[in-house]
């Protein structure tokens, strides 16, 4: 008897932020005990039909054909102290590397990244004219040391320009850079020069923009913010510089961006900054990053978010649907961020959205867990903050941890969030693996696996594992196997899908008022019941409500927004979601300037 063949279209690629790669463990706290896994800076480039992600302290980078799945690639040569804060430059049919530092460096190409093969474009960088020699006093007329968070663009022209600056004090800087393509080589590299002298381009006014204050929700005044992270593309014919604020440490950390008609300025700052902004959800943070376009037209921006749970700088890396409107505003869309999206495999319409519609199932249902040590019970697993965490008694395999979703929930998407709980670790390993399995019952008895990861030869700090089917579960269970560390840590066991029914009704009474101080407003609405949380959206026109600040309905609805500019007219809506969707958005107000 012949059996029927399915012919059903595959499943849609999805992702969830953080992106998951294998995150590293970093090396610099190894003398004072402090381990971590990290990503940050991430710069990512589309190279002959592929794409590259770069980020600080790798010792390496990652390659995807379709930004869902990444591979490590170990390189045959890198800086000895390893990549920070990188610059990437496609030209001549090369891809460029170049790292940040605060005196002369080699300068890296390749033909083939994907091998792994480097070479030398230089051994030696020349001196940025004007800079100073790390150590030595900075002299009237003279910039600080650097390149440090170097940003490298090649314009039409072919003329390739330098960006660079991080500092509390310093403005970002730009400079024409001279790489000699038409040159033949001197040696072992090219000498590259700098036809001119460098030009201070752009500083943080945080007076006038609220955004970039220092601290959480931008509330610590007593400390001066700091510009870095610049990166340069050029859309419509004008010149979009980027640059992230106020400090990498912090939920608001954010990208901005000045528009020129030329490459060096002058720049002239975008009313509707921040644009890269995610100050709350799971993932938080969304500044220093990079912004590029894939194969199918569509753009994308990429950012640092926080964790900071070990040590300052632990951060992970977050992925974001970008563009640009018919007049030019740039955009980038964080809205359910680090929920699962759609990977687009055609060019996008203007307004197509890429988010999936699966919704939270899993904050603050019950979880159990075999086994846990003090202070980290199995519910800190859905609480939706990677700061908090459950640990395991013993890091052995079987342990487990079950999720409760209260009741039949159609499931389409799980994610693994581990934490570094005094890991021990300082630096990449062959037994630096995530292995477990994944397992689904809708009764609490009969139990069949979801997902098998029991070979996997990756670390994931951020497993997000698709179903290849949606399925009616009421519970899931997370199977260990083996981790690469001392504990068996889970900041968060999330899982995504959606509860029958149809979605909540829009908040009402919904009122927004600036502030005696115009960078902040405050916006309260009524609570809507059964709601999960709330998104409240801002931006300058009722259709360009880019901004985005998710919060749990299990806080005040009331939300002080402290990132707006000082002199611009805003509109204000919320929208309210819970596991069966997300509603209209509320009656729209405005906020004067």
């Amino acid at each position: 008897m012949a059996h029927a063949v399915s012919r059903a279209a595959p499943p849609r690629a999805t992702y969830a932020n953080p992106v998951d790669i294998d995150y590293r463990y970093n090396y610099e706290q190894m003398n004072r005990g402090i381990s971590y896994r990290t990503g940050a800076d991430p710069a990512v480039v589309r190279f002959k039909g592929a794409y590259y992600l770069f980020q600080t302290l790798a010792d390496g980078y990652w390659r995807s054909t379709d930004l869902v799945h990444w591979r490590f690639i170990q390189p045959d040569r890198w800086p000895f102290h390893s990549e920070v804060a990188p610059a990437t430059l496609v030209a001549d049919g090369k891809l460029f590397l170049m790292r940040a530092s605060m005196r002369p460096q080699p300068l890296l190409f390749s033909t083939n990244p994907a091998s792994g093969h480097w070479s030398f474009w230089t051994r030696w960088l020349p001196m940025v004219p004007k800079t100073t020699w790390p150590g030595k006093s900075i002299l009237p007329g003279r910039l600080p040391s650097g390149p440090w968070d170097p940003g490298l663009f090649q314009d039409d022209d072919g003329k390739v320009y330098l960006y660079w600056g991080s500092s509390n004090v310093h403005p970002l800087y730009g400079i024409q850079m001279n790489l000699a393509l038409d040159k033949a080589s001197e040696g072992e590299g090219k000498r590259v020069t700098y036809p001119g002298d460098p030009v201070t381009l752009i500083k943080l006014h945080p007076a006038q923009h609220g955004w970039e204050r220092f601290g959480r929700d931008h509330s610590n005044t007593t400390i001066a913010p700091y510009i870095e992270g610049a990166w340069m593309n050029k859309h419509g014919g004008h010149y979009y510089l980027q640059y992230a604020a106020p400090g990498t440490e912090y939920n608001v950390y954010a990208t901005g961006v000045y528009t020129s008609d030329k490459p060096l300025g002058p720049f002239h700052y975008a009313p509707y900054n921040p644009i890269g902004y995610k100050p709350g959800g799971f993932v938080q943070g969304a500044g220093h990053g990079s912004s590029f376009e894939d194969v199918h037209g569509n753009w994308w921006n990429t950012g640092t978010s926080w964790i900071g749970t070990n040590w300052t700088f632990e951060r992970r890396i977050g992925l974001y649907p970008a563009g640009f409107t018919a007049d030019g505003q740039m955009w980038v869309n964080t809205r359910f961020g680090d929920f699962p999206h759609y990977m687009p495999e055609h060019k996008l319409k203007p307004g197509e959205s890429t988010f999936t519609g699966w919704m939270l199932l899993s904050y603050r249902k019950q979880a159990t867990a075999s086994s846990q040590i003090a202070d980290h019970p199995p519910s800190l697993a859905t609480d939706e903050n990677p700061r908090t965490f459950w640990v395991a008694a013993k890091n052995a395999p079987g342990q487990t941890l079950t999720v409760d979703l209260g009741g039949p929930r159609t499931v389409r998407a799980v994610q693994v969030n581990y934490a570094d709980y005094k890991a021990g670790r300082y630096g990449d390993a062959p037994d630096i693996v995530t292995r477990f399995r994944l397992l689904g019952s809708a009764d609490g008895m009969h139990w069949h696996t979801l997902a098998d990861l029991s070979k996997s030869r990756r670390g994931r700090a951020d497993a997000y594992l698709p179903l290849k089917h949606a399925q009616t579960l009421r519970y899931i269970r997370y199977v260990h196997i083996h981790v690469g560390a001392k504990h068996l840590a889970i900041a968060d066991l999330r899982v995504f899908g959606n509860e029958t029914g149809p979605p909540p009704p829009a908040p009402v009474l919904v009122s927004a008022r600036r502030l005696a101080d115009t960078r902040d407003a405050e916006i309260t609405w009524k609570p809507v019941p059964g709601a999960v949380g709330y998104n409240v959206r801002w931006g300058l026109a009722k259709g360009r409500l880019f901004e985005t600040y998710q919060r749990f309905a299990d806080k005040p609805t009331k939300l002080k927004l402290t990132s707006l500019n000082k002199g611009v007219r805003y509109v204000v809506a919320v929208e309210a979601f819970d596991e069966r969707g997300v509603s209209t958005l509320s009656k729209t107000m405005v906020l004067e300037p």
